[in-house]
């Protein structure tokens, strides 16, 4: 049975975050789909100090071992699709969640071509900011970015009100069925990800 990792990324842990994040889950568990919620917690995550010590022991773990960094990235290995949801601070995702993200995939968490979802829940503005933020690493590790009928966008200021926003949870209904879709798809067809071209990184100061 294929399985979902969502990462709940607010400090909140039952906010309005883990309610958007549930209804894609149930919806995947209504089809087939095995999930697992997992809160970021309150505990501090480190930044990304660019080290680089997790590429010269290519272990495929942060240097830092104090965080839930490393017991995410096994998290990620284990699941065959990710979601990650966030409240929007100043139109942009909580920054936990960013350090989070840097680290994992940096230090080679395997998410490469798994396929991908962002939620972003805010009280008003700044949503989409926050959801393209969201959505960007994704592109980096050819992971396909699952949508909806809407942006994935929930509202909702106090605790429950996510649930007031109809049109959000039906959006968050459509990513989970939209995911499901993906993921028995590329079950059915057994076809291997696209082979990628060696790397050839470059800057622009000659």
């Amino acid at each position: 049975m294929a399985k979902v990792l969502l990462i709940n990324g607010s400090p909140r842990k039952d906010g309005n975050t883990f309610l958007a994040l549930s209804e894609i889950a149930n919806t995947l568990n209504e089809e087939g789909i095995a999930t697992e919620i997992a809160w970021i917690g309150v505990k501090p995550v480190r930044g990304c100090i660019a080290c680089g010590t997790c590429k010269m022991k290519g272990n495929g773990k942060c240097a830092f071992d104090d965080d839930i960094c490393n017991s995410m990235i096994e998290k990620m290995n284990d699941a065959d699709a990710l979601v990650v949801g966030s409240p929007v601070y100043y139109g942009q995702p909580a920054g936990q969640l960013l350090a989070l993200i840097q680290r994992t995939f940096f230090a080679g968490a395997k998410v490469d071509n798994k396929p991908a979802a962002a939620v972003a829940v805010c009280r008003r503005g700044g949503a989409t900011a926050a959801l393209q933020t969201l959505t960007m690493p994704f592109q980096l590790k050819n992971m396909p970015i699952v949508t909806s009928q809407y942006w994935n966008i929930v509202y909702g200021l106090e605790k429950g009100d996510a649930k007031l926003d109809t049109e959000g949870m039906q959006t968050m209904r459509q990513v989970g069925r939209n995911m499901a879709w993906l993921l028995k798809n590329q079950e059915l067809s057994g076809l291997n990800a696209p082979e990628e071209e060696e790397w050839q990184p470059m800057h622009f100061i000659r």
